[in-house]
């Protein structure tokens, strides 16, 4: 039995409670009206409540897959991940956050599948890859991706370039209300769109991938959190 794995995480919860202010929870004992939902990749590298420093009960909802991807099929047809949908749907969410990363594992899986016929065997990750696998694909067939980069620049870039298509995804939904907005983020730990680790940069706003587009609608002291890897579109 892995019992020194098992004290290792309840040390580690004995930590997590005696950090917690006294009332932690008061203001959501009966119900939650968070505030975004977010879908991220599921790298133990990214810590999605973190990079937006979430330290309170009941603002952000989370979800996360590998490559974070937004869709299901449910009887044959492309439908929004329930995940997703759950806080939109009965808690009055608002925002969805679509949050991939540098160097993302999936996206890497994907790429190789296509450009060194090196297929994934376990069926519950082929799955997954698999469906990332044409997003891939339209990117290096696309002007958008620079495909004859070294493979790790490509990587970077057909990350952000998932993240855009997952966004679409949601946009184009008929489930999706119009008042519910949706932003793609890049969470950045490789130093690829800047020098500040850690950082999460702002790639599209409700289909909005143009930087100078995104950068007009905020103050200018958020300039330095909007970057694109791609060629604009």
């Amino acid at each position: 039995m892995a019992t020194h794995i098992v004290r290792e995480l309840l040390d580690r919860n004995h930590d997590h409670t005696d950090a917690l202010p006294a009332g932690y929870f008061d203001a959501v004992q009966t119900r939650q009206e968070p505030t975004v939902v977010s879908v991220s990749c599921s790298d133990s590298r990214v810590p999605q409540g973190g990079m937006f420093a979430v330290d309170e009960p009941g603002y952000l909802f989370t979800s996360s897959n590998i490559g974070n991807q937004v869709a299901d099929e449910y009887e044959g047809e492309a439908v929004i991940d329930g995940n997703l949908m759950f806080p939109v749907h009965y808690t009055g969410t608002r925002v969805v956050a679509v949050v991939g990363h540098t160097r993302c594992g999936a996206v890497t899986a994907a790429y190789r599948w296509l450009t060194e016929d090196e297929a994934v065997d376990q069926p519950g990750v082929r799955k997954r890859v698999e469906e990332l696998v044409p997003i891939v694909e339209d990117g290096l067939a696309s002007d958008r991706v620079d495909a004859d980069a070294e493979p790790a620049a490509v990587i970077d870039q057909l990350v952000e370039y998932n993240v855009e298509r997952q966004v679409q995804f949601l946009l184009d939904h008929d489930a999706l209300s119009d008042d519910v907005s949706v932003c793609g983020f890049v969470y950045d730990f490789h130093g690829t769109y800047g020098d500040v680790a850690g950082r999460t940069y702002a790639v599209n706003v409700d289909g909005e991938a143009d930087p100078a587009a995104i950068r007009s609608a905020l103050p200018e002291e958020y300039d330095e959190f909007v970057r694109s890897l791609l060629d604009s579109p």
